[in-house]
């Protein structure tokens, strides 16, 4: 006789598996050793163990249909009950039963899910009815008829509720488009009557753009022409033919203005580019005077350097603040010098130099700080700006330590 922890074969070749209700036979075995006999059965257990991991997955890991998942459980309990094979039958049952939970559990989140879903339709069903009866009152024409065409669309891409809420909707909401529709139509027969004076406002507006269309006042025509389209839309269809024919001449006319205004900004912009090159060379002169030596020669090439700045004009508003920033940092350093030669044999100025200096290395060592940041997180403008500050602030410093070098020397 033969036996594991899960099942024995005796003296007779008859195979039993224990179970926690007992031993149960599962067969018998004649044709080879009660060794052969015990691992037949229980690659039997290993094929039965295979499939129950493989719905284990199916039913955690796929989207398998709570009714096929139900008929697949009950299939392998039918099977681990009556398992011709040897091995923990008892855990399997307690997998199956804690897959069961899961399935149940699944069949349930899906109930709530579907129900939750029909709920979100009714709810964008009602809310495409709602819209298409405030639409329905509508005068916007173009604009309310384009939206209902989109709330056709959105109602065929909801799903279907059930039938009786699905028709009621329906009808509400076909008939909200149908009210539309007809006011619609009364509306452009009206229209008809109105289109000969709406061709005569429109030559007006014409001629106006027409005599505009040579102005050089950029923005004040600019803004006529605006007020002037807003009086065009207002002013309503004339006949077909004319309508195109005016609103070419129309277009025409705002066309030659907004270009010749489009060739003037490039110009403009072009000339500001050249100032912005000529004020980078003033800049590589005025920082040339730092660190200063003599205080009389920095004054007088910075006033120089000034007058000059000032006449070169203006430059790109985006590269304004790093230009200025810089050149204040020269200023800021000038400034310093002639505070410290002022203060030079001042008693008291050495302690105010020290504590100076040390203030300055902290806020140089903060703004690096604070630019390392910057450069990391991509803010190119705040970096540029940062780094303006910290070259003055730097040129400030590089004072104060020179300053403080005079009073020990």
């Amino acid at each position: 006789m033969s036996s594991d922890p899960w099942g024995r074969v005796d003296e007779q070749g008859n195979v039993y598996v224990r179970t926690a209700d007992g031993e149960r036979q599962v067969g018998s075995w004649q044709a080879g050793s009660p060794e052969e006999a015990l691992a037949y059965f229980e690659r039997k257990f290993q094929g039965l163990e295979a499939e129950i991991a493989l719905l284990e997955h199916r039913v955690r890991k796929t989207d398998l249909a709570a009714k096929e998942a139900q008929t697949a459980l009950d299939h392998l309990r039918a099977q681990v009950v009556e398992a011709h094979a040897v091995g923990d039958l008892d855990a399997l049952a307690k997998r199956l039963e804690t897959l069961a939970g899961e399935i149940e559990t699944r069949q349930g989140e899906r109930k709530a899910a579907k129900a939750k879903a029909q709920e979100e339709t009714r709810a964008a069903k009602e809310a495409l009815v709602a819209e298409a009866e405030q639409l329905a009152e509508s005068n916007q024409w173009r604009e309310a008829g384009d939206r209902l065409r989109a709330l056709v669309d959105n109602w065929k891409a909801l799903p279907r509720l059930d039938r009786k809420s699905d028709d009621e909707l329906w009808h509400r909401f076909s008939h909200a488009r149908s009210v539309f529709s007809k006011h619609r139509k009364s509306h452009f027969a009206a229209l008809d009557s109105e289109r000969d004076s709406a061709r005569a406002v429109k030559e007006k507006l014409v001629a106006e753009a027409e005599a505009l269309s040579g102005s050089t006042e950029w923005g004040p025509t600019a803004a006529a022409y605006r007020d002037l389209m807003t009086q065009w839309k207002a002013a309503g269809r004339a006949q077909r033919d004319a309508e195109e024919e005016l609103w070419a001449r129309f277009r025409g006319a705002q066309d030659v203005f907004f270009q010749a205004r489009s060739a003037a900004f490039s110009e403009r912009d072009a000339e500001q580019g050249e100032n912005q090159k000529a004020k980078e060379a003033l800049l590589v002169e005025a920082e040339a005077i730092l660190p200063i030596t003599d205080l009389k020669a920095a004054k007088a090439a910075l006033r120089e350097i000034s007058e000059r700045w000032e006449a070169i004009g203006h430059v790109p508003r985006d590269a304004r603040p790093k230009l200025d920033g810089r050149l204040g940092a020269v200023e800021r350093a000038v400034r310093e010098a002639e505070e410290a030669e002022w203060q030079r044999s001042n008693p008291e100025a050495r302690a105010r130099a020290t504590g100076m200096t040390t203030l300055l290395q902290a806020a140089v060592d903060k703004l690096r700080a604070d630019l390392d940041k910057a450069r990391a997180a991509g803010n190119a403008s705040r970096a540029a700006k940062l780094e303006a500050e910290l070259e003055g602030r730097q040129a400030l410093l590089d004072q104060a330590q020179k300053s403080l070098q005079e009073f020990t020397s």
